[in-house]
């Protein structure tokens, strides 16, 4: 509990007498009346104990040596701390009315006249008393007041950011929730499309053509499956920090420009007037990845834009930053969306039988891919159907003359390098195996990593194209194996993997592999892959 002084009482008098006669009387009703009394024989020693004490009520002398009654109160009064300390003025004549107005001018509060009637003196003192004890009690209850008001503000405040964080994370589930469903309505479409074409191409006497595009129908679904795997996979490396960039001295307007002749390629351009506007513009940056960056956002101006749409293409070069703008006329972004279009599960008019189709995170995945290389990108719209603006901005980089390219290693059509696949999975192996030995590479396969290691040792290929999970020892230990074995350290190692990550390149390079390849891989980068390897091992 915490202890409250007591109201102070001043007596300030230069005659001993008097002063001992004034203490005293107070003194004996000081513990009835909860009150202390303090001394003072002059102006300067009462100043002193103004600037030591709080006081109820000072008893002051008028007539005093040096700095009478007056001039004490009025310095008293100065002080902003003592300023509202009542004086009660002590003299031992009957002043005229003159010596009254001087009194009150100086701050007096009421007049004792010696002799002084005890009674009196008690119920004038009484009355500062209470009025001091009263002030300090709404002092405290003020106090009281203040800390609760500032406890019941912090508590508002942390109910108005619990409630805001409460609502945050059920929107962030409910984008959660909305975004699986729109991941199994995204599976579900190529994955029924392969079914339906794969059970046409099994059933007895079906046509030439029909079987064909049947093939192709699988081929182009199993790349729209692997393109959302990529997506996936790439943000949330790319949103854990996992992404390593290649980086490369290289002109972006020709990176957009090949990008824009594979859509032309693919006929996604036909119904569209596209506008180009290509300035070079030299960054220091990771090809593939400006190359995710730039595919997304003409991707996302076609989705979104009707067939007759326009779509313009601009790359310039600013002097400090080189500048990639998409623009196009399609459905615009609205003012609620415009701030959240570059968030994770984010999509405008999301509804499972939309037309445009998409996971919702290619934006994302921008934006992410474009601040890994030291850059910025906005959106701007002016709302629905008023179309979308893009805006990359990438750090310049000095413009360098493009080297000569060097002619890709290739190999003789007589003298392919022999394979050795080992791969557990039995329907994979299999179509691996007869994809080399269409393109004419003797294959031998193993189904384990222990069958893998012996018929290398007996085999002796040139090149082995490894699967890291594979059951009783992983790729990892096939490597290092074939590593030690003094007839099977020069077989070239490939390692083909599900995982892209840079820990997981790391590991396959550390464990004697020369090559890394992430599953599903495309026939044309394993050929390549297989090139170099083979190439390398001639040198």
């Amino acid at each position: 509990m915490t202890t409250i002084d007591k109201p102070k009482i001043l007596v300030v008098n230069d005659d001993p007498a008097s002063l001992l006669a004034l203490t005293s009387l107070l003194d004996q009703w000081a513990d009835e009346s909860g009150y202390s009394v303090l001394s003072a024989r002059s102006g300067q020693e009462a100043l002193r104990q103004v600037l030591l004490h709080d006081f109820a009520v000072i008893l002051l002398d008028v007539n005093m040596p040096g700095m009478d009654g007056f001039e004490t109160a009025e310095a008293i009064h100065q002080r902003a701390r003592s300023a509202d300390i009542p004086i009660i003025f002590v003299t031992a004549f009957l002043a005229d009315e003159i010596d009254r107005l001087k009194a009150y001018q100086r701050g007096a509060a009421d007049f004792l006249f010696t002799p002084v009637i005890p009674q009196i003196l008690h119920a004038k003192v009484q009355v500062f008393v209470a009025l001091a004890t009263k002030n300090e009690e709404l002092k405290r209850q003020a106090h009281k007041l203040s800390q609760r008001t500032t406890e019941l503000t912090a508590t508002n405040k942390r109910l108005t950011r619990e409630m805001e964080e409460r609502q945050a994370a059920e929107a962030k589930s409910h984008a959660k929730d909305e975004f699986l469903a729109m991941l199994g309505h995204e599976l579900r479409n190529p994955l029924s499309a392969i079914s339906s074409a794969a059970s046409l191409i099994g059933l007895p006497g079906a046509p030439t053509d029909t079987v064909t595009r049947a093939k192709l129908i699988i081929q182009r679904q199993s790349q729209h499956l692997s393109r959302i795997v990529d997506d996936l996979l790439d943000l949330s490396r790319a949103m854990s920090g996992k992404i390593l960039l290649d980086k490369q001295h290289l002109d972006l307007a020709a990176l957009v420009s090949a990008c824009l002749d594979t859509f032309k390629a693919t006929g996604r351009t036909g119904n569209y007037l596209v506008n180009i506007d290509m300035q070079a513009g030299w960054v220091d940056g990771d090809p593939t990845r400006l190359e995710q960056i730039a595919t997304n956002l003409i991707d996302n101006a076609l989705k979104y834009t009707p067939p007759g749409g326009t779509i313009d293409i601009a790359v310039s070069d600013t002097g400090q930053d080189i500048v990639l703008e998409v623009r196009d006329t399609g459905v615009g972004i609205s003012a609620e969306l415009l701030p959240h279009v570059f968030d994770v599960f984010v999509q405008g008019s999301i509804t499972l039988d939309r037309a445009q189709g998409g996971l919702g995170i290619g934006l994302a995945l921008v934006r992410r891919l474009v601040e890994l290389h030291g850059g910025k990108v906005s959106a701007h719209s002016e709302g629905a159907s008023a179309g979308s603006t893009f805006v990359i901005r990438l750090p310049r980089a000095a413009p360098a003359a493009v080297p000569a390219s060097a002619a890709p290693s290739t190999l003789a059509q007589d003298c392919k390098p022999a394979i050795l696949l080992i791969e557990d999975n039995d329907d994979g192996r299999e179509m691996m195996a007869t994809m080399l030995d269409a393109y004419g590479y003797p294959v031998r396969q193993a189904a384990d990593g222990v069958q893998g290691v012996q018929m290398a040792r007996s085999f002796l290929p040139d090149v082995a194209l490894v699967d890291i999970g594979l059951p009783g020892i992983d790729g990892y230990e096939v490597a290092r194996r074939l590593r030690q074995g003094s007839d099977t350290c020069h077989i070239k190692l490939i390692a083909l993997t599900g995982y892209g990550l840079a820990d997981d390149q790391r590991r396959v390079l550390e464990a004697g592999f020369d090559k890394h390849l992430v599953k599903p891989v495309e026939i044309a980068d394993l050929l390549d892959a297989i090139g170099q390897c083979a190439a390398t091992a001639d040198e």
